[in-house]
């Protein structure tokens, strides 16, 4: 019995975190280098310490007690005592409470005070100094939760990769102007699974929802000091915590009843997740959990001394080589799999998580432990193959099952309807997939995903408005931001009021998203772009939790809704489309037809004297299932005319083709065609054959 009126027991070292047992709370803790560790004990509203309990035993660097009669719902924290010398790489401070890395609830907001350091600010020593003010009043609670949930019949939809179609947004900018969606409702969990919201993806032909980050995160404190918070998410301090601010008196809770709701649906749900560093910063950042438990553990130190790794451009790198470390993200999507059945992750920075000692490794320890996994096997594992270390541009290198973001793709087809010289060469690369990337490792088409547009960047609205970035919301003076869009204002920087620069616009749009849903690989829309969402060309909106970022459903382009639908909805029929082998015009055994023939407006076969004509704009492209592939009976032509007025001849492999989609005229009613028509300047055009008899 402890002196505090608690019932104490040694407890057991698994599994990692607060546990809920028949009679209490078992809690599991790492830390190598800590000389003694402390459980701290809070009323419901988080203010009063109702007692300071000693971890006393230890298994291996695994702390771990038990206290009877806990249940959820029970806050704490955690203190560390230890050396605080950062030149040695530790930063310990029994004055600083600390946030469980394995936390499943957080409760409270953090509340920016210079008490969350573990320095002195001021003091001539700088970070060397040592800060004996306690930070309970103003971190965040961690939270005893029962994740029990009642599933029901809730089944993952399981969408093949080549039939997905993903659709990347925010919670709250998604919904919070949303005039049918109940007020307290929107922006949160609830308000993304609101009937209308499903009916939206549905009639859209999405698959699969891509959410940006909704494990608990915090707001810079640069930020709040300007007035603003950091909207997108990416300062992750709960790998296991669902984010309060999307959730009411049960996040969890709410964030499962999203899932089941979307599943009963047949929409899948991705996370965007930060596994590379978290929101604790450089040297002069706080000290809030993984620092103060064990900083030379948690991240990747230069020479193993007061100055952390920068591979994330955040401040601080966590050591995935660490095995504590790999365990807890290895444990952290295990459990949203398990717990909150999510269907994937999309891994931001992912080649961090991938750096070893010797550099980037795609049979690194990471993606070892990863691909073994059974229960990672069955869920999307989708990579953002870049970060900002040494050799940290990693596009193409990851091993299978693994997919990943190919802005070479964006860029390419940006580059190429803004007419850019010499692009063609290009641009078929990556309408094609992008096998110079790819197919290596039996690795499908379908590792590309492709987009013209993400939450980092322009919106599709802005890449036609702007070319010039306007970031001066975020208080940088316009220097934060990519510089090098590859965007095109169609003449007039700005919003328009011309309607032929209106139209253009408007063309330049449905031309992109149609090259993005007719080529191979797997398409991702960026949520907002089919409404004409415009974020007033502000290309770096991390801070704009406002109506800058939030989506205006009253002011919807309707007219561009239903052609992203028709797309899908052709995407969706046509398997030449979906295809997971690469196609290299390697003729068929059924027809001796190549499985990709490219061609000249004329129907002539493209020759090298035409793919290395840098004004050559005129691509045409005719599809079927790959040479290697199942024989089944589809075909597509498809033209995409970056340039002027083009007499547009047919190919001669069917005898007659019907026009099935005309960028220029959105609302077609396909239409037969024997031989040749005119094809506007800057459309898109697609064709089915027609077999004897009209059938297709």
């Amino acid at each position: 019995m402890s002196l505090s009126g608690y019932a104490t027991s040694a407890g057991r070292p698994w599994p990692m975190g607060a546990t809920l047992t028949d009679d209490g709370v078992n809690f599991a803790v790492f830390s190598a280098h800590a000389t003694a560790l402390e459980l701290c004990l809070y009323s419901a509203d988080g203010r009063r310490e109702q007692a300071r309990l000693e971890f006393a035993d230890r298994e291996g660097d695994i702390w771990h007690l038990h206290v009877a009669g806990l249940s959820a719902g029970q806050l704490y924290g955690l203190r560390a005592s230890g050396p605080y010398a950062p030149d040695e790489g530790q930063r310990f401070n029994p004055h600083k409470l600390l946030i469980d890395p394995y936390a499943r609830g957080l409760a409270g907001r953090l509340r920016w005070s210079d008490a969350l350091m573990g320095y002195k600010i001021g003091a001539s020593r700088g970070d060397g100094s040592f800060d004996p003010r306690d930070s309970a009043f103003a971190v965040p609670k961690s939270v005893v939760v029962d994740p029990g949930f009642h599933w029901g019949n809730d089944r993952a939809p399981q969408v093949p990769m080549a039939d997905t179609v993903i659709y990347e947004a925010h919670v709250k900018a998604l919904t919070m102007r949303h005039p049918a969606i109940p007020q307290a409702m929107r922006g949160t969990y609830a308000g993304l699974a609101h009937p209308v919201m499903i009916e939206h993806f549905k009639r859209l032909g999405v698959t699969t929802i891509e959410l940006l980050p909704v494990q608990a995160y915090f707001d810079d404190r640069f930020l709040v000091a300007k007035g603003l918070r950091n909207h997108w998410g990416y300062q992750t301090m709960g790998f296991f915590a669902p984010e309060q601010r999307y959730g009411g008196a049960a996040p969890l809770r709410e964030l499962q009843t999203m899932v089941k709701t979307l599943h009963a649906a047949g929409l899948e749900v991705v996370l965007d997740v930060v596994y590379n560093h978290t929101g604790e910063g450089d040297a002069w950042g706080p000290t809030l959990s993984f620092r103060g438990l064990d900083n030379v553990s948690y991240y990747r130190l230069i020479h193993g001394g007061r100055h952390y790794a920068n591979d994330a451009g955040t401040g601080n790198t966590l050591d995935l080589t660490n095995p504590a470390v790999l365990r807890m993200v290895m444990d952290s999507l295990r459990y949203w799999v398990q717990e909150v059945h999510i269907d994937g992750f999309r891994f931001d920075l992912c080649s961090v998580l991938g750096r070893e000692p010797a550099g980037f490794d795609p049979q690194g320890g990471f993606f070892d432990a990863i691909r073994q996994d059974p229960v990672l096997a069955r869920v999307k594992l989708i990579a953002e193959p870049w970060d900002i270390g040494p050799g940290g541009y990693q596009l193409g290198a990851y091993p299978p099952p693994f997919s990943e973001w190919n802005d070479k793709y964006r860029d390419g087809v940006r580059r190429f309807w803004r007419n850019d010289a010499g692009l063609a060469p290009e641009f078929s690369r990556r309408l094609m997939g992008s096998a110079d990337k790819f197919d290596h490792s039996r690795r499908p088409a379908t590792a590309s995903v492709n987009f013209i547009t993400s939450h980092d960047g322009f919106t599709l609205e802005d890449l036609v408005t702007y070319t010039i970035k306007r970031n001066l919301a975020n208080g940088e003076e316009n220097r934060d931001g990519h510089d090098d869009n590859h965007a095109d204002n169609m003449g007039v920087e700005g919003p328009s009021l011309d309607p032929t620069i209106r139209a253009a616009r408007d063309l330049r749009k449905r031309n992109l998203l149609a090259t993005l849903l007719l080529s191979q690989g797997t398409p991702m829309l960026l949520a907002g772009d089919e409404l004409g969402h415009s974020q007033a060309g502000n290309n770096n909106a991390y801070a704009q939790d406002n109506d800058l970022t939030r989506i205006d459903w009253a002011s919807a382009d309707v007219e561009l809704v239903d052609f992203v639908r028709q797309l899908t909805a052709l995407r969706k029929a046509h398997p030449v489309l979906r295809q997971r082998r690469f196609l290299h015009a390697q003729k068929r055994l059924s027809d001796g037809l190549p499985d990709a023939i490219w061609r000249r407006a004329d129907a002539a076969i493209l020759t090298p004297n035409d793919w290395n004509d840098p004004s050559f704009r005129c691509i045409g492209l005719e599809l079927r299932m790959a040479a290697e592939g199942p024989d089944v009976a589809d075909a597509l032509y498809l033209v995409f005319n970056g340039g002027g007025k083009a007499a547009l001849r047919l190919p001669e492999t069917a005898p007659q083709w019907r026009l099935v989609l005309d960028s220029t005229r959105p609302a077609l009613v396909p239409e037969p065609h024997v031989a040749r028509l005119d094809m506007p300047p800057q459309s898109v055009f697609v064709f089915e054959p027609l077999l004897t008899g009209g059938a297709v």
